[in-house]
């Protein structure tokens, strides 16, 4: 047994240093400023009553985007915010680590119809912000904005990703 600890112990320090094996879920790097401002797209909710909701928001489409989202950033615009497309459907799980600012979590199913929306998040908390089932897309936007405007569960999202531009 001692000898099988000692052969490991001795092997250790060779095994991690050897690449990731391709497929295996790799750690990013723990960023440590906000990222650029990613490219926009033009975003419409409509609510129930009609109304419609024009924004611009960031594209998060790629998993190092994905990963930093609004990390670090002091303020959310208005009418700005950030998209993450996630490719297919699938559930969403967030969370606010490094995040400075509260935001509403708007989670959209592949028909653009919001799925579930978590209000005013707690910066920097580490709780995970599920989306209860799977969904396209997540949009943050600015704490308060869904009950300002009147966005609620079942109104409709027009953007390119859920086949329709407004």
């Amino acid at each position: 047994m001692k000898r099988r600890t000692l052969l490991a112990l001795l092997l250790l320090p060779a095994l991690l240093a050897l690449p990731p094996l391709p497929g295996l879920a790799q750690t990013e790097p723990d960023p440590k400023a906000a990222q650029s401002d990613l490219p926009k797209e033009k975003l419409t909710i409509i609510t129930r009553d009609g109304q419609r909701h024009d924004f611009q928001v960031e594209l998060a489409k790629t998993q190092p985007q994905q990963t930093v989202g609004l990390m670090f950033r002091s303020s959310v615009p208005e009418d700005g915010g950030m998209l993450f497309d996630w490719g297919h459907e699938r559930n969403s799980e967030m969370w606010m680590r490094n995040t400075v600012v509260s935001l509403d979590m708007v989670f959209i199913r592949a028909d653009g119809t919001i799925r579930s929306i978590a209000e005013r998040t707690v910066p920097q908390s580490l709780a995970v912000v599920d989306s209860n089932g799977p969904v396209l897309a997540t949009l943050e936007l600015a704490a308060g904005t869904t009950e300002r405007l009147g966005i609620r569960v079942g109104d409709k999202v027009e953007g390119s990703i859920f086949g329709k531009a407004p």
